[in-house]
């Protein structure tokens, strides 16, 4: 009852979300960070989903980093996809 409590006051989940694509990005405040820490403690579901946001990211940054020069076919998002569900179904 209590981690419901602090976890509608402090931070709903759908802008802990939010703040996790900002921070992905690298524009997150300090506040907006320590906000987002407080959450992260008591939610495991949005603990989740950062862990399966940083793997997302880790992969989306090797596809294109690589593929800069290239325009990426069929088989390159065919294969960004099975990569994606291997990390994913850990």
């Amino acid at each position: 009852m209590l981690k419901k409590l602090i976890h509608l006051i402090f931070l709903p989940c759908s802008v802990a979300t939010l703040l996790m694509e900002k921070k992905n990005a690298g524009s997150i405040s300090p506040e907006e960070d320590r906000k987002l820490t407080m959450h992260l403690k008591i939610c495991k579901w949005c603990r989740a989903y950062q862990k399966k946001l940083s793997i997302l990211d880790e992969i989306m940054k090797k596809t294109f980093i690589k593929k800069e020069s290239d325009e990426i076919n069929d088989s390159d998002i065919q294969g960004f996809k099975d990569d994606m569900i291997k990390k994913i179904d850990f």
